[in-house]
């Protein structure tokens, strides 16, 4: 797969419900893990969306999630680009090149869904993720 550039949108606790709505809008195929299918299945975050992707029929890709507890929710500023495939050396030097002169608040490193993935926000206040998976 080559990589992907796309927007990733924050919901506060209707991920679900409206990346539903942008099913019916654009077609495609709509999957959607909770928080709780990632290691927390008791918590009181269980079934808010840790993460959704529609991979649409035109070809578009759009990724979302609910907002955990502890992180700030802003609408309006509630948008991230997303960098992810399996291309891993061209990934790490985007990343590389975003973090540089930004603000790293996610080490870009092994995750349980992922080979590496990072948050970073570039120096021009661009939030980003970068995700290697196959």
């Amino acid at each position: 797969m080559a990589s992907r550039l796309n927007p990733y949108l924050s919901f506060e606790d209707n991920a679900r419900q409206a990346m539903e709505f942008y099913e019916t809008v654009f077609g495609g195929k709509l999957t959607v893990h909770t928080f709780g299918s990632f290691g927390a299945p008791d918590g009181p975050e269980a079934e808010k969306v840790m993460h959704a992707q529609l991979d649409t029929d035109g070809g578009y890709t759009l990724m979302a999630s609910d907002t955990p507890e502890g992180m700030e929710y802003q609408p309006g500023t509630n948008i991230t680009v997303s960098l992810s495939g399996d291309d891993a050396d061209d990934l790490r030097t985007y990343w590389d090149k975003l973090s540089a002169g930004g603000t790293v608040t996610v080490p870009f490193e092994k995750q349980a869904w992922a080979d590496e993935f990072g948050c970073c926000i570039d120096k021009f206040g661009i939030p980003w993720m970068v995700n290697i998976g196959h």
